[in-house]
């Protein structure tokens, strides 16, 4: 089996795209560089972030294996699976492992809210279909399903099931999992407004949003938490809050990529039926990031 070690910063890159809507490797290759040069220890790549609904195999095929050749064994990439049935999320993990993806990291369902015994079935069954380790991405709030602990109890028959996206938004979550699972599940905090709080409580990495256009600073508040340095952490951590805020919107994707062309690693290009910002509410996020940007923190050694 192969493996991969559920720590640290991964962020859940944006997919990049020309002005005639073809993928744009050159400026996902800068941003990619980026993330390497700040220290990340994954790449998660066709999250919600990537815009994975609108992507084709094709697409999901030429990112994987790029990205595998970029980054050249320095960090795991993980591949993201969010299908609609138990077949083609088969057939994406195969894709996955055949360009090369070192992981998976898993969504319920799609469109159908699942029952428990559907849900654990669903994730059994792919799990059963591959050798490449699994994060299950436990997102209530925006996917309708939780994956609770007595489902986690059935799912860590599978060895390959090794760590969680947590995003319930319950901080106590972290603690529950720790207490029942000791160390056989990482946990990997998936809500940037949370994310501090959730290293603290013990988690073991964070699943990062706005590290796409930020990624010295989310990298430095993982590494300041994990040395024990919780108010240099803090600080950095009040700094990127209105920032942060911006990763818990609908228009996540058009407000981090707004972000990444402020910073000089990302283009601004989305995907239909997704719009760039618009009008009033383009000049509030815009404010946002510009006021981030002006106001960077020093980051201290670590």
């Amino acid at each position: 089996m192969a493996q991969v070690n559920w720590k640290g910063v991964m962020p859940a890159v944006t997919t990049k795209f020309t002005n005639d809507d073809q993928l744009d490797l050159n400026m996902f290759s800068v941003n990619i560089r980026a993330q390497l040069d700040a220290g990340v220890h994954g790449i998660i790549l066709g999250g919600t972030l990537g815009e994975a609904s609108t992507l084709e195999d094709e697409e999901k095929k030429i990112l994987v294996r790029h990205t595998v050749d970029l980054v050249d064994g320095k960090v795991p990439v993980i591949m993201n699976i969010a299908e609609q049935s138990t077949k083609k999320a088969i057939e994406t993990a195969a894709l996955a492992k055949e360009q090369g993806a070192a992981g998976l990291m898993m969504l319920p369902p799609m469109r159908y809210k699942s029952t428990d015994e559907e849900t654990v079935a669903y994730f059994k069954a792919v799990a059963d279909s591959t050798t490449l380790p699994i994060m299950i991405y436990n997102n209530p709030v925006d996917y309708k399903i939780e994956v609770t602990l007595e489902m986690f109890d059935e799912l860590l028959k599978l060895d390959n099931i090794q760590a969680v996206k947590e995003s319930t938004r319950d901080i106590t979550n972290i603690i529950r999992i720790r207490n029942r699972f000791g160390d056989r599940l990482s946990i990997l905090g998936g809500v940037d407004t949370l994310a501090m709080e959730t290293l603290v409580m013990g988690a073991d990495g964070w699943v990062a949003g706005l590290v796409c256009a930020f990624p010295r600073e989310t990298v430095a508040i993982y590494e300041l938490v994990k040395s024990g340095r919780i108010e240099e952490a803090a600080e950095i951590y009040r700094w990127f809050m209105p920032l942060l805020e911006l990763d818990i919107s609908p228009q996540l994707v058009q407000n981090i990529k707004l972000a990444e062309v402020a910073t000089g690693i990302g283009s601004e290009q989305v995907r239909l039926p997704r719009l760039p910002l618009s009008g009033a509410e383009r000049q509030r996020v815009l404010g946002i990031i510009e006021e981030g940007v002006r106001t960077r923190p020093e980051i201290p050694n670590f």
